[in-house]
């Protein structure tokens, strides 16, 4: 009988001890899951930040690259306003000089023109001015009259909106990465309370969350520009 009771005994221990073995493997596997899932975080993280600051510094470059062009636009655009307006100023004095008949003036304001209101000149002066009253009314009315300055001032404020459009764009991919860094502290956070959980179900419920949250996570960061 007593033999019979020890076998028992013996086995119970066994089968205690087959409990345990498989208990601290299921432990084990559980503490493996939530390491890697820390070191891929934890990378994620690193990255995501890098990367907001990197398209912040991308977008500050672009708005200081814009305000640069737009200075220059400005001042390129004032340059072709005072070159326009003394061409203009000069050709009045011409047609004064004109009409007084003073030819040695009226050449001599000729050569004051730029050389860009000098081929409009003559190519107004061919449209027969003083006798067709279809001419157009003066040489910066021709399609011959051409502001260089004017038209690299309009170029600069072109150029200074791509850069300010391409500063918002780098912007909102900083904010997508800092809104990744976001999601990343979440995961962190799921990982963190599944630790303080005792019973397996809502632990393995936890840790299978922030595995599907990484999943999606790494994916975006994937998907996503770099700078």
């Amino acid at each position: 009988m007593s033999e019979n009771l020890s076998n028992v005994e013996i086995a119970q221990n066994l089968n205690e001890t087959s409990m345990d073995l498989e208990a601290r493997n299921r432990s084990w596997r559980l503490e493996i899951l939530e390491a890697t899932l820390l070191a891929v975080v934890a990378v994620a993280t690193a990255w995501s930040g890098y990367q907001s600051a990197r398209w912040d510094g991308r977008s500050a470059e672009s708005y200081a690259q814009a305000a640069a062009l737009r200075m220059e636009s400005d001042e390129e655009s004032n340059l072709g306003g005072q070159r326009r307006l003394q061409d203009v100023s000069t050709f009045n004095a011409w047609i004064h000089a004109r009409a007084q008949g003073d030819d040695k003036m009226t050449a001599f304001l000729e050569r004051r023109f730029s050389a860009e209101y000098t081929t409009a000149f003559k190519a107004w002066l061919l449209t027969d001015p003083f006798e067709n009253p279809d001419a157009p009314a003066g040489p910066a009315y021709m399609p011959e009259y051409v502001n260089s300055l004017k038209s690299k001032g309009a170029e600069f404020k072109t150029r200074a909106a791509e850069e300010l459009e391409e500063g918002k764009h780098s912007r909102e991919k900083a904010e997508d990465y800092v809104r990744i860094t976001v999601l990343l502290a979440t995961v962190l956070f799921l990982i963190a309370i599944s630790q303080r959980f005792h019973v397996r179900i809502a632990k393995l419920g936890l840790l299978g969350l922030a595995v599907v949250a990484t999943g999606v996570i790494l994916w975006l960061l994937i998907t996503f520009p770099r700078a």
